[in-house]
């Protein structure tokens, strides 16, 4: 099993961040895509890069980035190069993993007054990218920006790139990163070239695993890998979260419906909701493991997403509820989970309370 951290431990990922990895895989019919524009000579200004969270989104519009600034690569690519790999080595594509290249701007969330990470992208963080964007390229080749995520940004901050947008500057690319693109203005939407990447294979999830916390067992790896549903960050995240410990727990907890172990859940919700050093990690891995596993009933998943050792119970498990209720009912079911879930955000909401009500829900659903 792959160990959590220790308090006193660093939690810096063991993954590297996108401006810094080399590596992309699972997408080589987005990168003949984005070789195939530039060979015409005919690349869009902006690029709406869009798929499921955690497949390498972002690992790509920083390959690409590098790609254009690594000096000219808008010749000869006619039976030229079949990726966009670039040697890490050289001084521009250093430049743009060290987050110092004069011709690239990366738009994130930013710290808010308290010194927390903003919950979405606000107009001061993107102030200033239409005059950089209009810019002569610093080193005589194109102007790039990358937001990411796109749908993350605010009303205010999608009006300033829709500025942008309506009249782009030469020499310039914009790279905007989704996760779910239908948040995005249709304006936003319209006025570019949409890229889709498409989750990752069972197997390219398992061998990444391999590579970044190669502490992980295989049969773990594979487990994590159906959870994530095709997303290697989210392997990542619920392996540093303890995402199958925390999911074996839960179904424990789910097998004895209709019946309900009130002891147990409520040990269950206190150990997610309460708060450490290392933030609220359970209560989001909870958070997202109850939506997977109500997505999968509700999809007639038999067992996909749990270890090994849990197949047969689960297929088991799933059968019999879905056998006590119908799809309908487990649809409003899940509605109401995500929706106190979301609530909790919102306004507050007492955390333990909010585990409790979900089980809640579930077992009133199988009487």
């Amino acid at each position: 099993m792959a160990r959590r951290p220790e308090k006193d431990e660093a939690v810096a990922p063991p993954w590297p961040a996108p401006r810094l990895n080399p590596r992309l895989i699972g997408h080589a019919g987005a990168e003949a895509t984005l070789l195939a524009a530039l060979a015409a000579g005919k690349l869009p200004h902006a690029w709406l890069i869009a798929g499921p969270r955690g497949i390498g989104k972002a690992t790509l519009a920083h390959r690409f980035a590098r790609f254009l600034l690594a000096g000219d690569p808008g010749g000869g690519l006619f039976g030229g190069p079949a990726s966009l790999e670039t040697d890490m080595a050289t001084p521009a594509v250093h430049r743009v993993a060290a987050g110092g290249h004069a011709d690239l701007r990366v738009v994130e969330r930013s710290l808010g007054d308290r010194g927390r990470l903003r919950s979405e992208i606000v107009v001061e963080d993107v102030r200033g990218l239409g005059g950089f964007m209009r810019l002569t390229p610093a080193e005589g080749g194109w102007r790039v920006a990358i937001i990411d995520a796109a749908d993350e940004m605010n009303r205010n901050a999608a009006n300033a790139v829709l500025k942008i947008l309506e009249e782009p500057p030469p020499r310039s690319v914009l790279l905007l990163v989704a996760h779910a693109p239908g948040r995005l203005l249709p304006t936003i939407r319209s006025r570019c070239r949409r890229l889709n990447l498409h989750a990752l294979t069972e197997d390219a999830v398992v061998g990444l695993m391999a590579d970044y916390m190669p502490g992980t067992a295989a049969d773990e790896s594979r487990a994590l890998a159906r959870l994530a549903d095709g997303s290697i960050g989210r392997a990542l995240e619920l392996a540093r979260a303890g995402g199958l410990e925390l999911y074996r727990a839960m179904v424990d907890l789910l097998a004895g419906l209709p019946s309900l172990d009130i002891a147990a859940a409520h040990a269950f919700a206190d150990r997610v909701a309460r708060r450490t050093e290392e933030g609220d990690s359970d209560y989001r891995t909870v958070a997202f493991l109850l939506d997977w596993w109500l997505t999968s009933l509700i999809r007639h998943g038999a067992a996909g997403g749990g270890h090994e050792a849990l197949v047969a119970r689960e297929a088991g498990l799933r059968e019999r509820l879905l056998a006590a209720a119908g799809l309908d009912r487990w649809m409003q079911v899940w509605e109401k989970v995500a929706h106190l879930f979301a609530r909790a955000d919102a306004v507050n909401l007492d955390r333990k309370q909010v585990v409790l009500g979900s089980f809640l829900a579930l077992q009133a659903a199988t009487r």
